[in-house]
């Protein structure tokens, strides 16, 4: 079918006419010689010369061939032969002939430009089939670059995060000074004490080797704490990756309460804790854990420094959490946290504070939620705040 279209349009228009000639000339030529022999077969010919015309020239041809090959017939087959007159007799034979040539040229013209009007289509087809392959292949590109862009600047946003979270707990080691140098020195001075008392038992002209093996024992303690102390520091400083393991809550609380003593009593600040036993361990970051625990307290003893009305009280309890979680509450009796700030409180750089950085409570909600639990707070102006977070205890086990 292309073959055949291809070489029609191809053709120039004389020649397609000229074939219309040609085709009614040759079955005229037949028509004549087989007149005799086949009893005037004339009409078989001339259709097919009709067909061919319309189906290799086109149309227009065809209505050519039509109208040659009917004054053909009427000259030289319908009588009185050499004329174009019709007997009444033959008009129906004569009609009926130029009925059968025009039906002819209309069927073949029809499927002819059915035919055309099918390949436009497809070309068509092929043509939109191809624009919008290339519009989904430059879309997949587009995606694909979109998602590596995404995956950088989430690489550049964990790092970014990571840095900042150091930035906040070396500024909460700077705000923790005096309490740590209360934690070493209270080891280190327990160790000097207990030396000299093992140096002593054993300067006895009769040696009490037993109160010198306990002072000896002491002192190792003593050192031994120390060094915890001064780890626990570094690690909460430190660069250090986060280490997911399982962790008694409790625990954690416990010590951070002994970061912020000295922080406490410089503001006459009394800490409570009502911490439920018993409670699950739960996988987290221990670091990570106590540095938001810290952050809160900080807040929340800070947030007394002012108040002189009412005691100023920080209560931490823990508590669990149905189905599976643990939920810790840090509640001051301090100013207060306004409606509009409290909107605000944990976007990145808002601070209430007149030193912060306002990165601290958005640092911790990250660490909570990285957890799989979830960090909010509630406040009355001029009576304190609640901060609270939960945390999934997922496969730990009960101390």
């Amino acid at each position: 079918m292309q073959s055949t279209q291809a070489a029609r349009s191809k053709l120039p228009v004389p020649a397609r006419y000229g074939m219309a000639v040609a085709f009614v000339a040759s079955a005229l030529l037949l028509s004549l010689a087989l007149r005799v022999p086949f009893g005037n077969p004339f009409w078989f010919f001339f259709s097919v010369a009709v067909i061919a015309t319309t189906w290799l020239a086109g149309r227009g041809p065809g209505w050519v061939a039509v109208g040659l090959s009917t004054m053909a017939a009427l000259y030289f087959f319908i009588p009185p032969f050499n004329s174009f007159s019709v007997k009444p007799p033959d008009f129906p034979f004569f009609l009926t002939f130029v009925a059968c040539e025009l039906v002819a040229n209309l069927i073949i013209s029809w499927r002819t430009q059915t035919e055309e009007s099918l390949r436009r289509a497809r070309d068509e087809l092929e043509v939109r089939v191809a624009e919008r392959t290339s519009e989904l292949k430059n879309a997949n590109d587009a995606l694909l670059q979109q998602m590596e862009e995404q995956r950088r600047t989430e690489e550049a946003l964990q790092k970014t995060q990571s840095e900042l979270a150091r930035v906040v707990r070396i500024t909460t080691i700077g705000e923790l000074t005096a309490s740590i140098a209360h934690e070493v020195n209270q080891p280190l001075a327990a160790i000097v004490a207990n030396a000299d008392a093992c140096v002593a038992w054993l300067g006895l002209q009769s040696p009490d080797l037993v109160e010198a093996r306990a002072a000896a024992e002491r002192t190792i303690q003593g050192a031994t704490r120390a060094s915890e102390v001064i780890t626990r520091i570094r690690s909460l400083i430190s660069k250090a990756a986060p280490d997911r393991t399982l962790v008694q809550l409790n625990e954690i609380i416990e010590e951070s309460v002994a970061l912020a003593e000295s922080q406490a009593s410089r503001n006459d600040v009394s800490v409570e804790l009502n911490l439920a036993p018993g409670l699950p361990r739960l996988p987290g970051d221990r670091i990570q854990l106590q540095q938001v625990i810290l952050n809160l307290m900080l807040n929340g003893i800070e947030s007394m420094s002012g108040v002189a009305a009412r005691p100023r009280r920080l209560l931490i309890r823990s508590f669990a959490q149905q189905p599976d979680g643990i939920t810790v509450a840090i509640e001051d009796q301090g100013i207060g946290v306004s409606a509009e700030n409290m909107a605000r409180l944990f976007e990145p750089f808002f601070t209430t504070r007149s030193q912060g950085i306002g990165m601290g409570l958005a640092i911790s909600r990250s660490i909570i939620e990285a957890h799989g639990g979830r960090l909010w707070a509630e406040s009355t102006v001029n009576q304190g705040s609640i901060f609270q977070f939960t945390l999934p205890v997922g496969s730990g086990s009960s101390k």
